[in-house]
């Protein structure tokens, strides 16, 4: 089965208003900027999708990628790690202003939380947040005179993608840092779309070097030079 698309239009064509989306990336590294500007492309010509939840490390950079989502309304929630970065004003914006929900999630529990969508595993405990705020109204077990919060797995309608190369079957390999949550993202997805540097003949990516195998992966397009979030930034883009 060929995977590719022809357009970036038509990788985020069908991602509906109120759906729930992981965005890969941490921070820049693996962030797909193309994706995400084609889908605020899409809204700005639609008005749709609204009203999205996006699941990322951070919750966006200056005016570019996440950030740029934000400031044109597009999310309602964001669930991540660092909602606060260099430049975070878009999201502090609408966070001050009543506009957008936060769900604020410990870095490696995010990663699980994932991984476990991706799985099957409905819950786990972990001692992450336990005394804290974050883990007011979550169930807390004892296990070995030691206590666990429960939290839930995380899984989504859609997941946007940056890989370096990528076969007509959807299998992928990433470039060093930029790998971060995205195999785990791609497994805990109903549908996964991935831009990649450069997209190959299947056989010409050595098996032992896929790191996100074709099942989890839905539709490639390639992005033969993509942009870096942070170069972008410092030269004072914004997106649209």
């Amino acid at each position: 089965m060929d995977k590719r698309l022809a357009s970036l239009a038509e990788a985020v064509a069908g991602i509906p208003d109120g759906a729930t989306v992981m965005i890969g990336g941490f921070g820049g590294s693996g962030a797909p900027i193309e994706l995400i500007h084609a889908l605020i492309d899409r809204f700005l010509e639609t008005g749709s999708p609204k009203g999205l939840t996006v699941i990322n490390n951070n919750a966006g950079n200056g005016r570019v990628g996440i950030a740029a989502m934000i400031e044109q309304g597009m999310v309602a929630k964001m669930i991540c790690s660092f909602p606060r970065s260099a430049d975070p004003r878009a999201f502090t914006e609408r966070y001050q202003a009543g506009e957008i929900a936060l769900e604020l999630v410990p870095q490696g529990t995010l990663a699980e939380r994932i991984r476990a969508g991706g799985a099957g595993i409905p819950a786990f405990f972990t001692p992450s947040s336990v005394g804290t705020d974050l883990a007011i109204g979550k169930p807390v077990q004892t296990f070995e005179g030691r206590d666990y919060v429960m939290e839930r797995w995380l899984k989504a309608d859609y997941a946007l993608l940056k890989a370096e190369l990528g076969d007509h079957l959807g299998n992928l390999t990433y470039r060093m840092a930029a790998r971060n949550f995205s195999p785990l993202m791609a497994s805990a997805a109903a549908r996964t779309v991935v831009q990649v540097r450069r997209a190959v003949e299947p056989g010409e990516i050595d098996p032992e070097h896929v790191i996100t195998p074709g099942l989890f992966v839905d539709a490639i397009i390639e992005v033969a030079n993509p942009a870096q979030e942070e170069e972008l930034n410092r030269a004072g883009a914004c997106h649209p």
